[in-house]
């Protein structure tokens, strides 16, 4: 089953635009979240090391790899928070392991849209702590020898703050701004889970950092953005059991979930690439994936409220929900001439460009492609005599049989 709001919150600007909003209204309601939580203080203390452990611990199974690093960063940085900044930052060891923070914690998470996905227990796992441990040990070596003096002197110097508004210097502001605005564009270029859950993590990270004269800041925000990375794996989980991942649409195993809570009233279509193993033989496989992805966009654009799935190799699944198929037809029919008459334009693997530069020096210098049309053939049927599913999905693919016997590229 595939419920609307999962998919809203795979959608790329849904993925920028819903931590931006949570992050602006925890700044907002800061102050009411910690009085109304003021008799239960020490519950929310303890509801991000809680919410954080659920995440890394979830990651693992769900091979949400780089999700599981960001909330392992969040977490001991709230256990660096709560153990070591909780004295007036004008304290040497204090002010000194701020800054490290405000440093080191942003580009660790920036720096996790560019490795690659990999389980977390793993030998790249055990090389990432490693990393992580030489960076703490760095830190604490720093804060414990240098001079209470030199680092007065250092924090007047460079470190210009914005007076009562935040006591994060000015620098740490801007680049906690330029690494967020970085996080976001790649969101909405590649629109990928992990890439969000970064993004949730530098929002909520420089909020506790740039507000952190508030009073338990870093709960609530901590709080807020660890209830977000969980609906994050929970969203990108959903996503690896029920979309395909070639095409976009939803999978088999969402259609048999879907057709196990249908009413009486419905109409189900098969639809078949007509000779695609030819093609793929003839044109590749990169080929043939082109042309499944493009079906798919058709049939997401079909001028009639469907659900679409693809059903398994080059068949894909019409669903329409309260209709006979007499409804669907005209419909179906514009679908279908509308691929018959779309021309493909074939690249040669071997000479495709390897990057966007090349393949914009390319464009316009007369090279002729190959153009073929790509056809389908639908099978259709309804409820109307039986409402059992399997049945009307057993005659939905007769029919699908028989369209390609009777010559193909036709609505049976």
């Amino acid at each position: 089953m595939q419920p609307f709001s999962f998919s809203v919150f795979r959608n790329a600007k849904m993925r920028f635009a819903m931590p931006l909003a949570l992050v602006t209204g925890t700044f907002a309601v800061h102050g009411d979240i910690v009085t109304f939580m003021s008799q239960h203080i020490e519950v929310l203390l303890l509801l991000p090391y809680i919410l954080l452990s659920l995440v890394i611990m979830l990651c693992q199974p769900f091979n949400q790899s780089k999700t599981g690093i960001s909330a392992m960063l969040m977490l001991l940085a709230y256990y660096l928070i709560q153990q070591n900044l909780q004295t007036p930052l004008a304290q040497s060891t204090t002010g000194l392991t701020y800054i490290l923070l405000a440093i080191l914690l942003p580009l660790n998470l920036f720096q996790l849209h560019f490795i690659p996905e990999r389980r977390l227990f793993s030998r790249f796992g055990l090389i990432y702590l490693g990393v992580l441990g030489l960076q703490i040990s760095w830190g604490w070596l720093l804060v414990k020898h240098v001079e209470p003096n030199q680092n007065t002197e250092m924090w007047l110097t460079y470190f210009y703050t914005l007076g009562d508004f935040s006591p994060l210097p000015l620098v740490l502001i801007l680049l906690l701004l330029s690494l967020s605005c970085a996080s976001a564009s790649i969101i909405l270029k590649r629109n990928q889970g992990y890439d969000q859950a970064t993004f949730i993590c530098l929002l909520f990270s420089g909020l506790t950092l740039a507000q952190f004269q508030q009073p338990y800041i870093s709960s609530v925000a901590f709080t807020v953005a660890s209830g977000l990375l969980l609906l994050n794996l929970m969203s990108c989980s959903h996503e690896l059991a029920f979309i395909d991942p070639l095409t976009g649409i939803p999978g088999r195993r969402a259609m048999e979930t879907e057709l196990k809570h249908l009413g009486r009233t419905y109409t189900l279509a098969m639809l078949d690439v007509d000779h695609f193993k030819q093609f793929n033989d003839q044109y590749g496989h990169k080929t043939g994936d082109d042309v499944l992805r493009l079906v798919a966009q058709f049939l997401l654009n079909i001028n009639i409220k469907a659900d679409v799935y693809r059903y398994g190799g080059e068949e894909f699944t019409i669903l329409f929900k309260g209709k006979r198929k007499n409804q669907c037809i005209d419909a179906l029919e514009e679908l279908r001439e509308a691929i018959a008459n779309y021309p493909m334009h074939i690249r040669d693997i071997e000479t495709r460009p390897l990057n966007d530069l090349e393949g914009k020096r390319k464009r316009g210098t007369g090279n002729h492609q190959e153009t073929v049309q790509i056809t389908v053939s639908i099978g259709v049927a309804d409820s109307q005599e039986d409402s059992r599913t399997a049945n009307v999905l057993k005659v939905a693919d007769k029919a699908l049989y028989k369209a390609k016997q009777n010559g193909r590229n036709q609505i049976v």
